[in-house]
């Protein structure tokens, strides 16, 4: 009989906040060609001349205003998930990171270990792009190739509008729409237009189609943008949040070429000029919170509210370790180990 286990992976963080930890951790990530795609001159320029000489203090600094005794939050609130996902089923449930630690080869080679033939695959991504899902799932195949070529990986797709998902964040965001507020801003982290041509694999329709979003095409299959609005559709009609009241935006832009649009940070700076003083943000794109959360959004991103004319700011947390997402987890767990559940794929891309 087989063997099945469970691979949980997430982007990942520094192994400390010191300037030589964080330079190491950006070029692990600036140095994927899934993340940052420049023709390799330019990328060998710009992270070797511009970005790793300057960037990791400031970055080091960010991550010392939200780190924690038990480090970094991403990392210490993924083995939480671990763990609570662990309690839930009998098969062995391992945690990597893309980038960093715990690595993607420890965690592959102790399943080879234990004999593992057939590997669940979670990226903890609710939506597809070529900079996080698709390269955590060809980091992963890539390594067990070489670690243990005769393991059949099954991949969780994205799951941007499964129920269980968006009955998790409508159970997050629920409580604070209780309260007072003008408006809700869902931010969702960013990637180059480009990406979304590129991505495209018919060249005919993403930025190219008038609302091309909107229009139905098997595009959105693999359409970062498409697929963030429908999960805003979802939250949305199931907490009945008038459309007057929310909105979506990007953040986390890298570089000048354009980004998906509108920019949450000039965004978050409209808003108060055009005299929204009590706003919600919720971070849909991220299950645990992190940097682009925490710092980003929570510190940055209040600040710049506040100071251009809001009176208040709640950043909503990410799912992290609640129990709606462990059972949504789990519920997926199951339906593999049981393998009767249809939306499941050994190959995704």
């Amino acid at each position: 009989m087989s063997r099945k286990a469970v691979l949980i992976t997430n982007l990942g963080s520094p192994d400390s906040t010191s300037i030589p930890d964080v330079r190491r951790y950006l070029k692990e990530f600036l140095s994927d060609d899934r993340v940052f795609d420049a023709p390799q001159p330019i990328k060998s320029y710009i992270l070797y001349c511009k970005v790793l000489p300057f960037r990791p203090k400031k970055t080091a600094e960010a991550y010392e205003s939200i780190w924690s005794k038990e480090g970094a939050p991403l990392i210490v609130t993924s083995r939480k998930v671990q763990r609570l996902l662990q309690e839930k089923t009998s098969l062995p449930v391992e945690l990597s990171m893309r980038y960093g630690n715990p690595s993607t080869r420890s965690a592959l080679e102790r399943l080879a270990q234990q004999g593992i033939q057939e590997l669940f695959l979670v990226p903890l991504y609710p939506h597809y792009a070529m900079s996080s899902y698709e390269t955590a799932v060809v980091d992963v195949r890539k390594l067990a190739r070489e670690i243990a070529p005769q393991m059949r990986i099954t991949v969780q797709p994205p799951f941007f509008r499964e129920p269980g998902y968006i009955e998790a964040m409508c159970q997050r965001i629920a409580p604070y729409l209780k309260e007072h507020y003008d408006y809700l801003l869902f931010s969702f982290h960013g990637i180059p237009e480009r990406h979304l041509r590129k991505g495209d694999p018919s060249k005919s329709h993403c930025t190219i189609v008038p609302d091309c979003c909107h229009n139905c095409s098997p595009v959105q299959s693999v359409c970062y943008r498409a697929q963030c609005l429908r999960t805003v559709e979802e939250i949305v009609n199931r907490l009945d949040i008038p459309a007057t009241r929310h909105h979506m935006s990007f953040q986390s832009r890298f570089g000048k070429e354009p980004w998906l649009k509108p920019y949450t940070d000039l965004e978050l700076v409209r808003l108060a000029r055009e005299g929204v003083k009590r706003l919600l943000v919720v971070t849909p794109a991220f299950v645990s919170d992190c940097l682009e959360t925490l710092e980003e959004i929570g510190i940055q991103g209040k600040n710049d509210f506040l100071q251009a004319g809001g009176s208040s700011f709640e950043l909503i947390s990410c799912l992290n370790d609640h129990p709606a997402w462990i059972d949504f987890l789990a519920a997926r767990v199951d339906a593999f180990e049981k393998q009767d559940e249809p939306g499941m794929a050994a190959e995704v891309m």
